[in-house]
């Protein structure tokens, strides 16, 4: 008989620790609506204690999706951090505390200068108290895969008698190996059963050494009943284990795992490919399942094999995991019903009328320019508008610009309006884009450094769409920003503006170091 496994989706939280990953409020619930539609069981929506920012994300997130996907948040061992994820995740239906705790000798010795049974018991006197506020509690023993297996065990039986419902095993820093993690997993899961059955087992690992899916799989075999993953692997340093890459690997290897998810497979390219869309971080072209080249076939003894069958070189057909070989193509003539229905295949909600007058006025626009208006175009047309159209009353919109470029004096003259006020200027710069971005510096008052600019075609077609995707630095941090447009010119004017907005919208004080 098969066995269920549990699917945590950590996007929201480890995945935004990555420099440049930062979303807004409205981003975040845009992404957590998209994975509700995933159908994963859990989401950690953030790390409410480190600001007031997050705090109202995570909140927000329980308001719009609570009702159908189980949210959570992470805090330390103390009280105050176990506070604000409780105030921020209590209008969920079903919501629960993740504390967070190391148990290995270099966590315990360096991290915390405390004893052993101290740190133990800061563990236990957290989960007490977060049992006085809700029913489940999971509680982390980070960076589990460097510990030493007695005291480690001691920590979960202690958490467990305390009242925790569910027991994570991270590999924080991608120490472990699949033979030795699983092991881990069996020899816990042995004595976890006989202390109490009814305890959840998850593991949750990093991909340093390449491993964390292996790691997750392996966990899986040897009894672990949750994983914690993220959409294309985002998270710190070489990310986390890849959501899409061990749901499909228990899809395609059932009979060996014995295990399945409930996850809604189509949907993963979408939300791949939404992810990329906000953090303006791109998919390694040859990333398993979601990259672009997943189901691509150049060599010409594949393509003679798959013409022959398909299952001669592919072990996934691409429709399940939303890879459509059908392209749409819409044009001014389409019409709304046409346009409806390309919009609603790619799973995204049609909203209000007036909303979707809105939207399809754009697509005439883009029709008109484009003639022709393929199924990635759709996509960035919708995610653009709903991303990137929040309320502009203290953000910077592009009202109007004009750029002059020859050898002597590139020159750009921009006009922005930032809700009833608009503000003009020109700048010289070493090239047009540098003009630009010069004088719109200028404008918002904001001294950003430029840390990445990239052009990249959209879709076929005469009059292709080109997305730029700027990442900058203000304070220490980074900021993605990105846009689209038929003019390259607009579309990195947009793109620039979009991450001046974004550090903006950000109202983080000091960020806390982030953990697990």
């Amino acid at each position: 008989m098969n066995r269920k496994i549990i699917v945590l989706d950590t996007t929201l939280r480890d995945g935004e620790q990555v420099p440049g990953a930062k979303l807004n409020v409205n981003q975040k619930v845009e992404f957590a609506q998209q994975l509700k539609r995933l159908r994963v069981d859990m989401i950690e929506a953030g790390f409410p204690a480190s600001s007031e920012g997050d705090f109202q994300a995570v909140q927000e997130i329980a308001r719009s999706v609570g009702d159908a996907v189980s949210i959570t948040a992470l805090a330390r061992a103390v009280k105050g951090d176990i506070d604000a994820v409780y105030n921020s995740i209590k209008l969920a239906q079903n919501p629960f505390i993740h504390i967070v705790l190391g148990t290995s000798n270099i966590h315990v010795e360096k991290k915390f200068n405390r004893s052993k049974d101290a740190v133990m018991q800061q563990g236990v006197d957290a989960v007490k108290y977060a049992k006085t506020l809700l029913p489940h509690v999971q509680y982390s023993t980070e960076d589990a895969s460097r510990s030493e297996f007695e005291y480690l065990w001691k920590t979960i039986e202690a958490v467990v008698k305390a009242g925790a419902t569910i027991i994570n095993v991270p590999d924080t820093v991608g120490y472990a190996v699949p033979e030795e993690f699983g092991d881990l997993i069996r020899r816990i899961n042995d004595r976890l059963k006989n202390l109490n059955p009814d305890v959840i087992l998850s593991v949750h690992c990093h991909n340093d050494l390449g491993m964390a899916t292996a790691n997750t799989l392996s966990a899986i075999k040897n009894g672990a009943e949750k994983v914690e993953c993220t959409i294309n692997g985002l998270g710190e340093r070489a990310g986390n284990t890849s959501l899409e890459e061990v749901v499909m690997g228990l899809k395609v290897r059932e009979n060996f795992y014995q295990a399945s998810t409930g996850i809604k497979t189509p949907e993963l390219l979408r939300t791949s490919r939404l992810l990329t869309y906000l953090t303006g971080l791109d998919v390694q072209v040859n990333k398993a399942i979601t990259g672009e080249n997943a189901f691509a076939h150049s060599s010409g003894i594949h393509q003679d094999g798959l013409l022959k069958d398909k299952q001669v070189y592919e072990i996934i057909e691409p429709e399940e995991v939303g890879a459509e070989s059908m392209e749409l193509i819409l044009t001014a003539r389409s019409g709304r019903h046409a346009f409806k229905n390309a919009v609603e295949k790619m799973g995204f909600e049609i909203g209000d009328a007036e909303d979707f007058e809105v939207l399809f006025d754009k697509f005439l626009k883009l029709a008109d320019s484009k003639k022709e208006v393929y199924d990635h175009d759709v996509f960035y047309l919708v995610t653009n508008h709903r991303m990137m159209d929040v309320s502009s009353g203290h953000l910077y919109e592009l009202e109007a610009f004009q750029v002059v470029t020859n050898d002597v004096y590139p020159t750009a003259t921009v006009k922005l309006r930032k809700g009833g006020e608009i503000f003009k200027d020109s700048a010289v710069g070493d090239g047009p884009i540098d003009a630009l971005y010069t004088v719109i510096k200028t404008l918002v008052g904001l001294d950003v450094e430029l840390k990445d600019y990239k052009i990249n075609s959209l879709s076929r077609g005469k009059e292709a769409i080109g997305r730029v995707n700027i990442r900058i630095a203000y304070q220490d941090k980074v900021y993605s920003g990105r846009a689209m447009d038929t003019d390259i010119i607009k579309a990195s004017a947009m793109a620039f503006l979009n991450g001046i907005n974004a550090v903006l919208l950000d109202v983080t004080n000091e960020s806390l170091s982030p953990v697990n």
